[in-house]
């Protein structure tokens, strides 16, 4: 039997994957008046006094709302808000098995980014931090750039920023191994989307040397910016310093580290050959690598990661998003910054000791029981030194 097949009849057994429970047994007429009326009423008029309240009262304060409009499924595409839920019932569940945090999916029978931003807006005082999840490219950096504006609680829109995270801790890791420095590398980066631009950014953030961007028009380029998009026109000046017009064949010969987020078998086993010595290869497409796993390898690359649960050195979101959701609720943080996504990297890759660290093993693993707290704390002590915390 497939996966796939177990999966659909476990779907079938479970009919949803998470649930509602009472913190206190309603078992008699005086807990039932301390929890609903006239008990209630107590509360709600601290609340009404002072708004902040509701944070000592209720659940807003360990409380995700993960929110889809289904346009970019995994891998499925926009299969629609409906189709999306079994996703999104999956991410409340690492949520709460990797961070303790409380989630709830939320799908939205509309795709169109102003009515989106309005109902987030409009459900936002429930929660305490809003997860945005598998919305397509550009809409989805429009939004959360909104909504990050707009709210005063942490959005996150986890395809972009926990893959970003978790590529710059694997590798932080990867060039101690190949002993070589951020600022000496060379880095092709392939799928200019919403990932794209946000693992550009923690690039720069880590100093290295060039990016060349592509996607699917070829070379991100500065005389070609009126053919662009806002996210492309962004990138002009995170990528390409010296505004060559390569092909991605020529720009590897240049690379020390090939990013994939884009599409399956884009790279060849000549094109990885090519690559500067002890290259690294973090081929990310799903379900299906830019690059396999083993051709990589047998094509000289020193350390190869992929999405894949099959292979070694996972990208896994799970890494990342319970434990910065963990630390922004934790201390109240209003907002979820590039500075504390960078230091959750530092944090994701100091989790593999010198001891520990191989070829094989450059990224933790997401069962490591440390790797939200950690996470956690790094976001906390960022949002601390920079002063929005409000606890």
């Amino acid at each position: 039997m497939s996966v796939y097949q177990k999966a659909l009849d476990a779907h079938a057994k479970w009919k949803g994957k998470i649930e509602t429970t009472l913190k206190e047994p309603i078992t008699d007429r005086e807990v039932l008046g301390l929890a609903y009326t006239p008990g209630v009423a107590q509360p709600c008029r601290e609340i009404a006094n002072n708004p902040e309240d509701i944070y000592k009262y209720t659940w807003k304060g360990n409380t995700v709302a993960v929110v889809s409009d289904g346009s970019a499924v995994l891998g499925l595409g926009n299969i629609g808000a409906r189709a999306s839920m079994p996703v999104m019932e999956g991410k409340a569940c690492l949520f709460k098995q990797f961070g303790q945090v409380d989630a709830v999916p939320i799908i939205l029978d509309t795709q169109d980014t102003e009515a989106i931003i309005a109902t987030v807006k409009a459900i936002a005082p429930t929660f305490g931090g809003i997860n945005l999840e598998d919305i397509a490219a550009p809409q989805c950096v429009e939004i959360e750039r909104r909504l990050i504006e707009e709210l005063d609680i942490p959005v996150f829109h986890d395809d972009q920023h926990g893959t970003a995270i978790v590529v710059a801790a694997g590798l932080i890791n990867s060039l101690k191994l190949v002993n070589k420095k951020p600022e000496d590398v060379t880095v092709v980066v392939s799928g200019t989307g919403a990932a794209g631009n946000s693992i550009i950014r923690i690039l720069n953030q880590l100093k290295v040397k060039e990016i060349y961007g592509f996607n699917i028009n070829g070379i991100i380029i500065k005389e070609d910016a009126d053919k662009y998009g806002f996210l492309e026109k962004e990138l002009m000046d995170l990528t390409n310093y010296s505004n060559k017009r390569l092909t991605m064949e020529e720009a590897m010969k240049e690379a020390d580290v090939f990013v994939g987020v884009s599409a399956a078998g884009l790279v060849s086993y000549e094109m990885v050959k090519s690559m500067k010595k002890d290259p690294i290869v973090f081929a990310m497409a799903n379900p299906e690598p830019e690059i396999t796993y083993e051709l990589a390898k047998e094509a000289g690359a020193a350390v190869v990661g992929t999405g894949r649960s099959d292979a070694p050195n996972q990208v896994n979101n799970i890494l990342a998003f319970p434990g910065i959701f963990r630390g922004a609720l934790d201390c109240r943080a209003t907002k979820i910054t590039e500075e504390m996504k960078m230091a959750a990297a530092v944090g994701l890759a100091s989790l593999v000791s010198e001891d520990e660290l191989t070829a094989e093993y450059v990224i933790p693993d997401a069962f490591n029981p440390n790797v939200a707290k950690v996470v956690a704390d790094e976001v906390v002590r960022v949002a601390r030194e920079t002063g929005i915390a409000k606890a």
